[in-house]
This record gives structure tokens, sequence and C-alpha cells, in this order.
């Protein structure tokens, strides 16, 4: 995952699918669409928090290396 990517904004945008899936008045083929980019965008979060949390591992680590 690329350091320019925006979490906030796959969250928000994963918020916005949600309201579309829900709404009865969005057609099927839609609901197709949405599902696939919303598993394309929870994959893309899900690594980018994997990252953040090996950063903070290897601070952690680090710190405990130099008490």
């Amino acid at each position: 995952m690329t350091e320019s990517f925006d979490y906030g904004a796959a969250m928000a945008e994963l918020e916005q699918i949600a309201k579309r899936v829900e709404d009865p008045n969005t057609g099927l083929e839609n609901i197709d669409r949405d599902v696939a980019r919303s598993k394309e965008l929870i994959g893309q979060c899900r690594d980018y928090l994997r990252g953040v949390r090996e950063k903070i591992e290897s601070v952690r680590e680090d710190d405990l290396e130099n008490e």
C-alpha cells in the first residue's frame, strides 16, 4: 500500500456505498458494482492498517531496545 492511500476517503466511500446498497431504489447491477468496489476498498484498508500496525510495532521494539 502506498503512502498516498487516504484511509478516511476510503471509509467515506464505503459509507456511501452502504447507503446506496440499503436504498430499495438501487438496481441490482449497481449493487453488484458497489459490492465489488467495497471489497476492493476493504482490502486496501486492511493493507493500510497492517502497515500502520507494523510501523507501531517497530517503533515499540526500537523503544524497548533503547531502554
